[in-house]
Formats: C-alpha cells, sequence, structure tokens
C-alpha cells in the first residue's frame, strides 16, 4: 500500500496572492519540473523579464548550491524557487546583503510556522544545527543591466530517510505547524518582498535596525570558526559581528565570501 503523493502547488492561489493587484511580484512561473530554477530565472532575466519575476517547480533536479554544489529531493517535498530582482540604485558592492535578507525572510517564514531557525552566514538556514534551507545568489548580465537572482530550496516535507544528507532536516522533521507548500511560499515571497524593498529604499545601505536582527539571528556570530577562503587558505577564528556591508569578521579580519565550518558552541554572556 503506498501514500498519497503531495498534493501540488496551487498555481492561481500564487498568482492571486502576490501578483501586482495583490503585491509587488510581476510574474509567476511554476514548472512541473526543472534542473534549476536559478538557471530559469537567469535565462528569463537575460530575455528582459522584469524585477519581481519568480520562477518555483514541483521537482527540481539539479539544483546548484554556493561553491557548485548540486542537489535534488523528491518530487513535491519541499520549495524551490528563484527570483529576478534589480537593485539598479543600489551600488553592486552592497549586493552582498542580499542573501542576508533572503536568510531573514525564511527566517521569518520559519517563526510563522512555530519552527526555531537559525542563521549561518551567508547562505543557510539552521534548525537545531541541521541546514533546513539554502540560499544562492547569482548576478546576471542583460540588456537591460545587471540583475540578481536569489534562488532559495526549502525541505519541507522530506522524512528522515529522504533527507540529502545527514546533516540536513526538514519542516515535517521540525514539527512545523502547516506544510502547506502554497501558503509556505506565499508567506516567504512576502517576507523576502518586505525586506527587499527596505533596503532598496535605503539605497542597500545596512541600517542599524536591519544588521541588528541578522547579528541577533545569526548563529555563526561568537562561535570559533574555519573559514575556507577563495584562494585555497583557511582562516581561523572567533566571529565578532557582522559588518554594515555584510562581511562577516573574525578576529577583526572581514570576510566577503568563504566557506564556514562552526568548531565551537557561540560564547555567551555571562
Amino acid at each position: 500500500m503506498t501514500s498519497e503523493p503531495p498534493p501540488p502547488l496551487d498555481v492561481e492561489a500564487l498568482r492571486t496572492a502576490l501578483t501586482p493587484e495583490q503585491g509587488w511580484y510581476r510574474r509567476i512561473d511554476v514548472q512541473p519540473v526543472t534542473g534549476s530554477t536559478n538557471a530559469d530565472a537567469a535565462d528569463a532575466a537575460r530575455a528582459g523579464a522584469p524585477e519581481g519575476t519568480v520562477v518555483t517547480a514541483e521537482h527540481q533536479t539539479h539544483g546548484r548550491g554556493r561553491l557548485d554544489r548540486t542537489f535534488s529531493i523528491p518530487a513535491r517535498s519541499g520549495i524551490a524557487v528563484s527570483v529576478v530582482l534589480r537593485p539598479d540604485a543600489v551600488p553592486a558592492g552592497r549586493w552582498v546583503w542580499l542573501p542576508l535578507l533572503a536568510g531573514l525572510a525564511l527566517d521569518d517564514t520559519l517563526r510563522d510556522l512555530g519552527v526555531d531557525g537559525r542563521l549561518k552566514w551567508p547562505n543557510d538556514v539552521l534548525v537545531d544545527g541541521r541546514k533546513i534551507s539554502g540560499i544562492l545568489l547569482e548576478r546576471v548580465e542583460t540588456p537591460q543591466g545587471p540583475a540578481a537572482v536569489v534562488g532559495i530550496g526549502l525541505n519541507v516535507l522530506l522524512t528522515p530517510d529522504q533527507l540529502p544528507v545527514p546533516t540536513a532536516t526538514s519542516l515535517a522533521i521540525a514539527g512545523a505547524t502547516d506544510l502547506d507548500r502554497t501558503a509556505i511560499t506565499i508567506s516567504l515571497l512576502r517576507h523576502l518582498a518586505r525586506h527587499y524593498r527596505a533596503w532598496v529604499a535605503a539605497a542597500g545601505v545596512a541600517d542599524p535596525g536591519l544588521r541588528g536582527d541578522y547579528v541577533a539571528r545569526c548563529d555563526t556570530v561568537g562561535r570559533q570558526v574555519d573559514v575556507a577562503m577563495p584562494d585555497g587558505s583557511v582562516l581561523s577564528g572567533t566571529v565578532g559581528t557582522v559588518d554594515g556591508s555584510g562581511r562577516l569578521v573574525v578576529d577583526g579580519t572581514a570576510v566577503s565570501a568563504g566557506d564556514v565550518t562552526h568548531v565551537r558552541p557561540r560564547r555567551t554572556e555571562p
């Protein structure tokens, strides 16, 4: 006897909740299967897709993460969504905040579902120390100027034996109050739009509220870490903060890119 497959995304509900009459998003493209929603969104951006274009899929077969990692999860078991952004008024040097903003949006979504998440700089969301979500930011050159594609993957319905790696988890395992993928996608995209629009309105400046909110939720701050740097070296030390440019500060050294390994628990104040 086999269990019923999870229900598909409700396309009409997504479009009603998120399109211009109701919100900020311009177009919602839901595909039954794709290799990578980020690749599809990048192609759409190059073809002139406006800011607020969303690409999502019921099944992503070759999802991409940082450092060219690839992964796949069973159909209809998670959320894979990518958004085209065109922050023309924001200096390119401040685009590093985009994955951090997406992390805040994800954490807000988890809180709505009664799940206690923590942010791992720069691109992951953890629950009980296990990865429940990942974020990928890509810059795309288009005839209309550079665009950003923010891709978000969230494990929703995966059971322990379906997890892609032993260090992962899902909303179902974490005891979320709602596992409706349509409702979760709407919540996530609304939170993302709210954070993004506030950031653009401030010309990409990480105001004290935004930066303070991220630092307070970041599980990497206060930890002893090893950072695998792009040049192949490893930076070891204690994370003091995330600075106004979105960089991790490790023993006084600001890091804008690197693969972080948490070595010791967060320091707590006496």
